[in-house]
């Protein structure tokens, strides 16, 4: 296995780390005073639409889209280091037309959407004209278990009738956001139960849906929404299914695996970010005499970042490789780990980051408060961390009792 960046990936991550540099770092306030000045939580900044602009001349555009018809053409491999530099910034992926939940929509619309469906969604998408959001997950059972989902899609003729909740549909609360990749049960008397399971395209305005309210995350209001949507007697044509009748949990598992190299790479990014906050402050602060850089127990904190961040890039970067040259498949142990290993290095490091900015670290003066508070819910999105570990033990047992 061989994870040394090649020269065209050193290229890419030189020019993006330029352009933050340049354009995302020195607008963090801006981004922030535009919201508050709006009265609106969910105000699409207008920074944002002037550095996608900027990005796009750049050639810094689409680069998570491995299938070159559409985007850049990198292995996940190629684009993991690309994430963890955007990770560093909770905004800055979308500048890059790099943000989830896109890039996970626009993945499968583009692998199971229909040519109408494409020229329809995919494209604004691609475009970053729109935004997009993926409803699976149910208020009403442990949707842990994607097989419990009870959110009802019943065909009427030409028509498929849906109702149900869900909830934490990430990026819903944004008026941008205009197509919902509705995950229901079409056949839920299936004896297999992984066929029981479709996907349906849901237009925002269409009658009988409802953003019924947007979910605070500990007390903080996302900027894109973790909301609560109503669906009563929404109906939509039978063409709006995507892929197959019955074909819902695979595509839903073939949207996962680069999703969550996504995930944890940006995840890697905000730790290295936090750890770089602390040992900046330890640095510039002193007390009982000496600098806190001085200080054995803070030392040791720092270098226990330093390692669990490494630790968790090169397994994650094994895990692209994988992807790329065995199938996710294959990468299944990978994948999982660095699920369960991702979330725990960035609420370890970004804890001991509070704890040496002291009553600051706390407060909304830093991003720290924030950032802890969100890669919280890391340990949930996506199956939470108890699925993983219960996923991998028995592919261990399997593995070490044969």
């Amino acid at each position: 296995m061989d994870f040394a960046y090649s020269e065209k990936v050193n290229q890419l991550r030189k020019r993006l780390s330029d352009f933050m540099e340049r354009y995302i770092y020195p607008n963090e306030q801006t981004y922030r005073d535009q919201i508050a000045a709006s009265g609106n939580p969910h105000h699409h900044a207008e920074i944002v639409d002037d550095l996608k602009a900027k990005a796009k001349e750049e050639g810094l555009w689409n680069l998570f889209l491995p299938d070159d018809e559409y985007g850049a053409g990198l292995t996940n491999l190629e684009y993991a280091p690309l994430a963890e530099i955007m990770g560093r910034v909770s905004w800055s992926s979308e500048v890059f037309n790099c943000a989830a939940p896109d890039t996970g929509n626009i993945e499968i619309l583009a692998q199971f959407g229909t040519p109408e469906q494409k020229r329809q969604w995919l494209f604004p998408l691609l475009n970053g004209e729109i935004r997009s959001a993926f409803a699976m997950t149910e208020p009403d059972v442990a949707s842990s278990d994607a097989t419990n989902i009870q959110f009802s899609i019943q065909r009427e003729g030409d028509e498929y009738v849906l109702n149900g909740r869900k909830w934490w549909i990430s990026g819903a609360a944004r008026e941008r956001c205009k197509i919902f990749i509705v995950m229901g049960k079409t056949d839920p008397n299936n004896p297999d139960k992984y066929r029981q399971q479709s996907m349906v395209l849901v237009p925002r305005d269409t009658p009988g849906f409802t953003v019924k309210r947007n979910l605070t995350v500990m007390g903080y209001v996302d900027n894109e929404g973790h909301c609560e949507l109503t669906f009563e007697n929404v109906r939509v044509p039978v063409s709006n299914v995507l892929g197959e009748e019955g074909s819902g949990f695979a595509i839903a598992q073939a949207r996962l695996g680069p999703g969550r190299i996504h995930h944890c790479m940006r995840a890697i990014g905000g730790a290295q970010y936090a750890l770089e906050l602390m040992c900046q402050r330890a640095t510039a602060r002193v007390a009982f005499g000496k600098p806190l850089a001085e200080q054995g127990v803070i030392q040791d904190w720092i270098a226990q970042s330093y390692l669990e961040i490494e630790q968790a890039r090169l397994l994650t970067l094994k895990a692209a490789w994988m992807i790329d040259n065995l199938g996710k498949k294959a990468a299944q142990n990978e994948i999982a780990m660095i699920k369960i290993v991702a979330p725990e290095v960035f609420t370890n490091v970004v804890n001991r980051a509070i704890q040496v900015f002291g009553g600051a670290g706390v407060s909304d003066d830093f991003p720290l408060a924030s950032m802890w508070a969100h890669g919280r819910t890391l340990h949930l999105v996506d199956g939470p961390d108890e699925v993983h570990k219960r996923s991998l033990a028995r592919s261990v047992i399997r593995q070490l009792t044969r």
